[in-house]
C-alpha cells in the first residue's frame, strides 16, 4: 500500500503513528506528495490534493485521517483504536471531537500562516490564535481524563498532533501555564511512534 503523506501535515502524522504503532511499516509506503501546487502529478492520483491518501492494494484509495487509521487498524483482526462499548463510547467520542476541533483550529491557522504576507487575513489569524489559547486551557482540565491517561487511542494521538503543531506555529504558546498539558505531551511525545514522526521546525 502508498501513503501519500507531507511531513508538515498533522493529519498524516496520526496516520503515520498508526502505521508505526501497528507494526505496518513493511506494508505500507510512505510517499511524499508535493501539494498546493499548480498540475502537480499527486493531483492524478488524489483529484482532491489532500493528504494523507491512502491507496490500498486493490487500488482503492482512502482519503481523511480517521478513516484510514481505522482501515489500518482493522488489517491484522485484532483492532487497538476502536470505540470502547456502552456509554464509555459517547466520552470517547466527546474527547476526540474535542481535540480534532483544536487541531482543524491549528490547521487552518498554519495554512492561512502560510500564505504570502500581503494575502494573511488578519481576522483569521486573531480568530484562530485566540480559538488555540481557549482549547488550550479547556485541555489543561480535561487532561487528567482517565481516557486520556490509559491505553492510547485517537482523542491521545489527535491532540498530540495538534500540541505538536507549535512547531510550525511560533505564536502558538500552548506551554505556559498549562503545566499538566506540558506534562502530559512530553510523555506521549517520547513514545516511538511519536518521536519518529515528530513535524520538523520552521527553517
Amino acid at each position: 500500500m502508498k501513503l501519500y503523506v507531507t511531513v508538515s501535515s498533522p493529519y498524516a502524522r496520526m496516520v503515520r503513528i498508526v502505521v508505526r504503532e501497528k507494526g505496518l511499516e513493511r506494508r505500507v509506503e510512505i510517499c511524499a506528495a508535493q501539494t498546493r501546487l499548480p498540475n502537480s502529478p499527486y493531483y492524478a492520483i488524489n483529484p482532491s490534493g489532500r493528504v494523507p491518501y491512502l491507496v490500498r492494494d486493490d487500488g482503492v484509495g482512502l482519503e481523511e485521517s480517521t478513516l484510514i487509521c481505522a482501515y489500518l487498524d482493522h488489517l491484522d483482526g485484532n483492532p487497538v483504536f476502536d470505540l470502547p462499548v456502552g456509554d464509555t463510547a459517547w466520552e470517547a467520542r466527546r474527547l476526540e471531537a474535542l481535540a480534532r476541533s483544536m487541531l482543524d483550529g491549528l490547521a487552518v491557522w498554519g495554512r492561512e500562516r502560510a500564505r504570502p504576507a500581503n494575502e494573511r487575513s488578519p481576522t483569521i489569524l486573531e480568530h484562530e490564535a485566540n480559538r488555540g489559547a481557549r482549547m488550550a486551557d479547556l485541555w489543561e482540565a480535561e487532561i487528567a481524563h482517565p481516557m486520556m491517561r490509559g491505553r492510547l487511542n485517537l482523542a491521545q494521538i489527535t491532540l498530540a498532533c495538534a500540541l505538536g503543531f507549535d512547531a510550525r506555529i511560533p505564536d502558538l504558546r500552548w506551554r505556559p501555564g498549562h503545566p499538566k498539558l506540558r506534562e502530559w505531551f512530553d510523555l506521549i511525545s517520547a513514545r516511538p511512534s511519536f518521536a519518529a514522526t515528530a513535524p520538523p521546525g520552521l527553517a
